[in-house]
This record gives structure tokens, C-alpha cells and sequence, in this order.
């Protein structure tokens, strides 16, 4: 009963501070000779700009080459694997192959984390490119044995 007595009042007041008037402009410049000019800025074209994207969660990733980006990204990948995040492993190693498609290292471990997801069509897509590019002969036994696990998926 006793918070009723002091709410009413205050409820009683609110109409009265709604209808307080606006803050007032700031008085004129000085500097300016009594006159304060707005500034506006020249059109530069007739579309309409969009601004950019706050939130970098949603933007897009526009990807190029870009080597060392993909060897950073096949880095981190490589700690998810040993972490046994798969799925954080096998994301860094696609960004990887977009960044450069040409890194034989991310394709092949794109495939490994395809295989531990258990998604044996990406893994399959992936040593499939892998054996693409590997034409080095020093690639030949690691070759080999993507050939086996290209066996063991079918």
C-alpha cells in the first residue's frame, strides 16, 4: 500500500515532463560572422550508395589467389584436426582450397576431415582433385595411398 502512495504522485508528473519543449540549436558561431552554414556534400552519383556492412559475420568472403592466406588457413586447419574438430578443420581447409586451388596440402587434408565427418562424397571430391594436381614425382607415394582410400570410399 505505502509503494502506491509514492508511485502515484510520480505517475501524476509524467505528463508534465512529456511536454517539456526541445532542446534549443546552439547560438550562432562567432567566427563565422553571426551565421553558421551547413555543409552539404556534392552528389556524386545518381545511385544510391549502400553502407557497409557493420556485422563481418555476415559479409561475404570474396576470394583470390592468395597463397599465404591458404597456407595460414591450412595452418589453422591443421590445429582443429589435431584438436579432433573435424568440422572447424575441414572449413579452414576449403577456405584454403579457394584461396589457392593449386595447394596440394589442402586438398588432401580436405579430404582426411571429409573422411572423420563421414562424408565420403566431399572426400571423394577432394582426393580426386588432390590426384589431379599431384604430377610430382615426389607426390607418388602419398598419391598411392589417397589411390587406396579412393578404393576403400567406393
Amino acid at each position: 500500500m505505502s509503494r502506491w502512495v509514492l508511485i502515484l504522485p510520480l505517475a501524476g508528473l509524467l505528463p508534465l515532463v512529456a511536454q517539456v519543449a526541445p532542446p534549443q540549436p546552439p547560438p550562432p558561431d562567432s567566427k563565422q560572422g553571426g551565421l553558421k552554414r551547413e555543409r552539404t556534400q556534392p552528389a556524386t552519383s545518381d545511385k544510391e550508395e549502400v553502407p557497409p556492412e557493420e556485422d563481418t559475420s555476415l559479409a561475404v568472403t570474396e576470394y583470390s589467389f592468395n597463397p599465404l592466406q591458404s597456407k595460414k588457413d591450412v595452418q589453422t586447419g591443421n590445429f582443429y584436426f589435431k584438436k579432433r574438430s573435424y568440422l572447424a578443420a575441414a572449413g579452414r581447409f576449403r577456405a584454403a582450397t579457394k584461396w589457392d586451388d593449386s595447394n596440394l596440402e589442402a586438398w588432401l587434408r580436405l579430404g582426411e576431415a571429409e573422411e572423420k565427418i563421414k562424408d565420403p562424397k566431399a572426400a571423394r571430391e577432394a582426393y580426386a582433385k588432390y590426384l589431379e594436381l599431384a604430377s610430382d614425382p615426389k607426390d607418388a607415394k602419398s598419391a598411392a595411398e589417397v589411390r587406396n582410400r579412393l578404393k576403400k570410399l567406393k
